[in-house]
């Protein structure tokens, strides 16, 4: 992959007439694909149990009609989650699994991990992956080391920056979240008084990666919730009150 502002179609040429292959790559990892895809609507055309139920999941994609412009409008969805590995997967010409393993997994000293693939044989990455906290602890060394894990480069500092920036305002659709870069969220937790800035992943049960550079942390939860509101609420509970002791010491 080149460039962010590169379309879908310039990796994937079989999607150029549907309405995900003219999207920049960038509105993809900002969930702004435009696609008609609401996780919470099970009547929305691109709806993620219709995704996982589809036999054929790149046909499913190809379909998906478009309800936004692209780069209009924030809506996060597992359609997009998903278009992003395939395009992966695309560009890299193997898995996006084999491609996390070369370049990410394996660097980090991850060597014992799952990750799920779709019925078209791609890697599922709206999710399905399975880490344990102290691996999800060394994605997050790494993105507060600005793409350095124990003096080694992995990532461009550029693209952890660009990844982790609030490119998209996200405060009224997400309670949990201010801001929306790369698959990264953002927001400055209020903690007795100071403003803490905090970037983190975030998966579906409260499964987070917290990355604190002003206080040098990395906080990791592992949650099974899946599918419950109180995941999202607990984990970010449990963020504010480590921060609030580390404040106090």
């Amino acid at each position: 992959m080149h460039d962010p502002d590169d379309k879908v179609s310039t990796y994937w040429p079989e999607a150029k007439n549907s309405a995900i292959g003219d999207v920049a790559i960038k509105d993809v990892l900002t969930m702004r694909s435009g696609l008609a895809a609401f996780d919470a609507d099970p009547a929305s055309p691109g709806n993620e149990d219709k995704l996982d139920a589809a036999p054929d999941p790149i046909a499913f994609l190809l379909s998906a009609p478009r309800a936004d412009p692209p780069g209009s409008r924030y809506r996060y969805n597992s359609l997009t989650a998903y278009a992003a590995g395939v395009v992966v997967a695309k560009a890299t010409g193997s898995s996006m699994a084999d491609f996390a393993r070369t370049a990410l997994f394996e660097p980090l000293g991850i060597l014992h991990w799952k990750w799920a693939l779709g019925a078209a044989g791609y890697t599922k990455g709206q999710g399905n992956l399975s880490l344990t906290a102290r691996d999800c602890a060394a994605i997050g060394e790494m993105v507060r080391g600005q793409g350095l894990y124990e003096g080694r480069r992995i990532v461009s500092a550029n693209w952890i920056r660009r990844a982790v920036a609030p490119l998209v305002g996200i405060s009224d659709s997400d309670p949990y979240a201010e801001g929306y870069g790369f698959f990264w969220y953002s927001k400055n937790q209020q903690i007795n008084g100071q403003v803490v800035p905090v970037s983190f992943a975030s998966g579906n049960g409260g499964n987070k990666i917290y990355v604190v550079p002003s206080r040098r942390m990395v906080i990791a939860i592992t949650s099974s919730a899946y599918g419950k509101g109180y995941g999202q609420q607990r984990s970010e509970a449990l963020l504010r009150a480590i921060l609030a002791v580390e404040q106090q010491d």
